[in-house]
Formats: structure tokens, sequence, C-alpha cells
């Protein structure tokens, strides 16, 4: 079949590389020139750890408490919009424990799937993507992290991803290059990181020498319905005609879907981040520095620092006083000073967001020939390949994936 895919981030290129194994005849349409999108700069962990929606118990109080500190990781910009009214209002309705106990199961299931699909694709890809399976610490500095990640440790624990309690002196033996100041951590064996611009470039060649043609700096402006499925899709003056359609447009998801008769929630959350390169000490394993809510991943001999979730729209400013504050937190548990970066050589993007905190897979019921993959949020990096797994698998109906349900595109329409 001929598959048009709208999107060409990490969604629609894992999409387009198991399209095409299934040997069908794959598009990728893209408004963006495929250079530096939200796939390129984020930081790079493939985590199975992380199953906790962003709409969780305790979020919307965070929430208030950040916003009116100018360099803290959560803020949302106060606007007139409809769209962002109901989206707070839904993400208000499904910040509850009930909420987590559905949606923590599925995700995890997800993330594994998706580290298995890695595992696969550092084998039989051609180039290297700086895949590593060193785990994940989570470091927190005060009383009430500790508490919040206890919680969150035995869970996954019950939900059978492994987490480790550390002790000070136990996160320090873990990091022998660098001092570390800490109250303590948790160590997630189980997860990994790579080096996301690596892995993007790599796919995108590799997609073109087995024949996936991409239309780059194309945008897709409508479509053509005929008895009730999409036909063909439009970019300029020119139609394009699918069998299949996925749409993968990450933040700009909503309008198109909004021409697919879909009401699809999701607000845009831009990050921050920026990478220092050659470094003379490293550390050894991923961290996210909790109270900050920084990440950070050692790449080779380099270094990237990245965090914030602004809710701001499809707004590429960048706000200095968010980075600075990912600055400032990084030698608050490590003994490294990263210097504060020009505004050329900072890194955003525009993390695609649900109110539920899930990503949107699945057919549409309205337009059966419809698929869509987004609203992963800071997750798109690590459930890439499981959701272009997914995708595939939904074209050819033979999902081995469990149930879709809680992912549902329509789910919150």
């Amino acid at each position: 079949m001929k598959v048009g895919i709208i999107g060409g981030g990490i969604i629609g290129l894992c999409s387009a590389y198991y399209l095409k194994k299934a040997g069908h005849d794959v598009l990728v349409f893209d408004q963006s020139s495929l250079e530096d999108g939200c796939s390129f700069g984020n930081a790079g962990m493939v985590v199975p750890s992380h199953i906790i929606p962003l709409a969780a118990p305790g979020m919307i109080a965070k929430g208030f408490r950040w916003m009116f500190n100018n360099k803290s990781p959560f803020y949302v910009k106060p606007r007139l919009s409809l769209d962002l009214l109901k989206w707070g209002w839904l993400f208000y309705r499904q910040a509850n424990a009930d909420h987590v106990a559905r949606a923590a199961p599925a995700l995890k299931e997800l993330s594994l799937f998706s580290k298995t699909q890695y595992q696969q694709l550092a084998r039989e890809v051609s180039f290297d993507f700086g895949y590593h399976e060193r785990g994940l610490l989570m470091l927190y500095q005060s009383a009430e992290a500790e508490h919040e990640e206890t919680e969150t440790a035995h869970l996954a624990n019950q939900l059978g991803i492994h987490a480790r309690m550390l002790t000070p002196s136990e996160v320090q033996a873990m990091e022998p290059d660098v001092r570390v100041s800490v109250r303590g951590g948790v160590f997630y064996p189980g997860d990994a990181h790579l080096t996301p611009q690596l892995l993007i470039r790599g796919l995108i060649d590799d997609l073109k020498e087995q024949g996936v043609v991409f239309h780059a700096s194309t945008s897709v402006t409508g479509f053509d319905f005929r008895s009730g499925r999409v036909r063909a899709l439009r970019a300029g003056a020119v139609e394009y005609p699918v069998d299949e359609l996925v749409l993968a447009a990450g933040s700009w998801s909503p309008e198109l879907a909004h021409q697919l008769q879909l009401n699809l929630p999701m607000q845009a959350g831009k990050g921050y981040s920026f990478t220092e390169e050659n470094v003379k000490r490293n550390i050894r394993i991923p961290s996210i520095l909790l109270e900050a809510r920084v990440a950070v991943t050692p790449m080779g001999n380099s270094i990237r620092f990245g965090g914030t979730m602004e809710i701001t729209g499809i707004d590429h400013a960048i706000n200095l006083n968010r980075v600075r504050g990912i600055v400032e937190a990084v030698p608050r548990y490590y003994d490294l000073q990263p210097a504060m970066p020009a505004r050329e050589k900072i890194w955003h993007g525009l993390r695609p967001c649900s109110p539920d905190g899930l990503p949107y897979i699945g057919r549409l019921k309205s337009l059966p020939n419809v698929i869509i993959a987004t609203g992963h949020a800071m997750m798109g990096l690590s459930l890439g390949p499981g959701t272009g797994k997914l995708v595939a698998e939904i074209v050819q109906d033979q999902v081995s994936f469990g149930s879709l349900e809680v992912f549902r595109p329509d789910r919150l329409s």
C-alpha cells in the first residue's frame, strides 16, 4: 500500500522504518527542513522507568508554585485560548490516583516494547547512534522528593520495573569521576540512552536509501475525502494519493486533526537543552535532578543538559531565565559548572502534550484509513520505535501489542 506520513520527527521516522520493512511504499511530509526538529536536541533517554503520566496527583499544586519563579522548570503562559482552557480542565480531571493506576501499566508495556525495538534497531542498522544500557539515576536533595521517589520506585517494582534505592555514598560510588551532592537517589538499571541527532540523521539517510520519499519543507494543507476515507493529501497545489494516512506531526497535529474531523486536545510544551563538547570530566550514568527537573546525559565525550516545560503554544521565543535555571541547578548536584550558553547555542523543541499525559495511538473510527500517532510529550524519543512498530502493525491489522484502548485518539474529544 501507499502510506503517507505527516511528520518527520522520531515517531514519523520510526513509523516509516517499520512500514517500509513490511513492504509498503512510504511518503514522509514535514513542514521543516528535517535538520533540527523536536527529536534532535532532547535528552536522549530511553526510560521504561517513567511510568507516571504528567497528569498525576500533586502536579497542579507544584505547577502553581513554579508559576511564580522565572527560573522554575514549569510555566503556563497566560493567554486567552479556549484550547488552553479545555486542556487545563482535562488535565485537572485526570490528575488523580485512579488515572495513574490505569495509565502506569500501559506506559510500562509500551516503554518495554519500545526498548525491545531499540535493542533490535541497534543490531540491524548500519549506523551507530550511541545506544547504551547503563540505567538512569533519579537524584534528590529534599525529604519531599525522597518521599515521592520512594513511592514511585515501589510502584515500579510492583509493575516489574526494577528500582533500587541508593544512599549518598552508593550514588557516589556509581559516579567516580565527579563529586555528587545528594540526599539519595533511585537507580533504574533497565533504562538506556542514546545520541538523538545521530539516530535521526541515520534514520533519514537509511530510509532514503530504502526508497522512502521525503517531502521536506512541505506543509500539508488539506485532504481529499471519498467514501468515508482519506484518498489523498494536499500539499500546495499537488495531491498525493494514499491508501493509509499516519498523522505524526507532533505539536502541529491538532490543526490537521481538526481537518480530519477529530478534536485532539494538545498543547505544545517547550523544552530547552544545550550541549558541552569535549568535556574533561563526565558523568557515567544519565540522571534526572528531581527538584530542578533537569536531565543530564553523557553522549560520548560530550554532556547534554536539558529541562523545562513551558506551555506557551506554538512559540519559538527563547526564555533565557529558564535556561539559566538549568545552568544554576547542575552544580547543586554535581561538581560541574556548565557555562551559560550563547543564545544561538540553545536548542529548543515543542513537545506535544496531551492533557492526560498519554500518547494518542490508533485508528480513527470516523476515517478508518487514518492512524494517529502523536502526543508523546517528553517521551517521544523513548517511545518512538515502539509507536512506529505499532503503526506498521495497525496498517497490517496484526497488532502484537496488548490493548490500545488507553491510547485511543478520541478518548478525550
